[in-house]
């Protein structure tokens, strides 16, 4: 989405989920290939300038066992088979944080390893890791991303526009205060199980003129669902809070654990109204794997503002035949106001 709003002619795409793939035809073209990459000729994709991806994050992730030999993590080295066949000028590759970490099954750092094979077909590299709230995102979502020029041209990172402490930065670019959760999702009305329901009030900020410029309603804004259990432990928690703020007679044994030992900050955790939003996953309907209950209402976030969150505007509109796989694409999502400034740097360079 962010290369195509900077006008780049995107000729090919692929994902393995069915629905992924109706969602990315109804939002950004029909050259999308469904089916596992892994049993994809590549010589079918067709050359370009540049080539941008992010294998499945999963078996590189710091969540769960890490197996970089899976089957997942084999796409990673898909990706290498298509830029040495392909040769574009430039690319493009994202991945967690916890790529940083993970190790091949013969103990060699991934990371390394993949840098070695970029360098060897000749690419100039450059690292970096970026967090996309610096990018006007109102989520503190960390990635890492390598880029690569075959012209020698080191690509440096786009820069930043927020900050965490907002004001002028040494080259005298003003840096905008981080956007909040609040900021993000203010404006839209209570959920809802239709679609294309009327906002009801005037954009509150800069950012939701942003997310709602090309749409006329409101959609998958559906009422999520959760448990006696969890409308209890939901209501205990506080704007910000988390597991801790839980009382021991409603803490379930996990909470409890979490308590004495210790557990993620986001946890149980509700979204404090005056920062941006923790990572979103792809289990935000659920109170027990992040930051995901609502501000100031007594509910898990809908689907549409954690789309708000990730920065993908309104008329963005998910696809899906099952429930999980709405949440799936939502947390599996490049932030798209990111996206947007990688693809003004790659611009810059044509």
């Amino acid at each position: 989405m962010g290369f195509k709003r900077e006008d780049f002619d995107i000729t090919w795409a692929n994902d393995k989920v069915e629905d992924v793939c109706v969602t990315y035809k109804n939002n950004v073209g029909d050259h999308i290939v469904c089916g596992d990459l892994n049993e994809i000729d590549t010589s079918i994709i067709p050359s370009g300038d540049v080539l941008i991806g992010g294998p499945p994050c999963q078996s590189f992730s710091l969540l769960g066992k890490r197996k970089p030999d899976d089957q997942r993590g084999s796409l990673a080295w898909k990706y290498l088979d298509t830029l040495k066949e392909k040769r574009p000028t430039f690319f493009l590759f994202e991945n967690v944080v916890g790529i940083k970490s993970a190790k091949t099954r013969d103990g060699r750092y991934v990371l390394q390893e993949l840098s070695r094979v970029f360098s060897g077909m000749g690419y100039e590299l450059s690292t970096y890791t970026l967090n996309a709230a610096d990018y006007g995102v109102p989520q503190r979502r960390r990635r890492v991303f390598i880029v690569g020029s075959l012209d020698g041209r080191k690509i440096d990172r786009p820069p930043p526009t927020h900050s965490r402490t907002p004001g002028k930065t040494l080259t005298g670019k003003v840096l905008q205060k981080w956007v909040s959760s609040s900021a993000a999702l203010s404006d839209l009305p209570k959920p809802s199980e239709k679609d294309g329901i009327p906002y009801g009030k005037e954009p509150q900020n800069e950012y939701q003129r942003l997310m709602r410029k090309e749409s006329h309603g409101v959609y998958n804004h559906y009422p999520p669902y959760a448990s006696e259990t969890d409308m209890k432990i939901i209501k205990s928690v506080p704007p910000g809070g988390n597991y801790m703020n839980i009382p021991d007679e409603i803490a379930t044994k996990r909470i409890m654990k979490f308590k004495k030992t210790g557990g993620r900050t986001t946890t149980y955790g509700r979204l404090d109204p005056e920062e941006p939003a923790y990572t979103i996953n792809t289990y935000f309907d659920r109170p027990n794997v992040g930051c995901n209950i609502h501000y100031s209402e007594d509910r898990m976030i809908t689907i549409r503002e954690g789309l708000r969150l990730q920065s993908l505007p309104d008329d963005f509109i998910i696809y899906s035949t099952a429930k999980r796989n709405y949440y799936y694409q939502v947390g599996n999502a490049v932030p798209f106001l990111l996206a947007l400034a990688w693809a003004k740097k790659f611009k810059e360079l044509f």
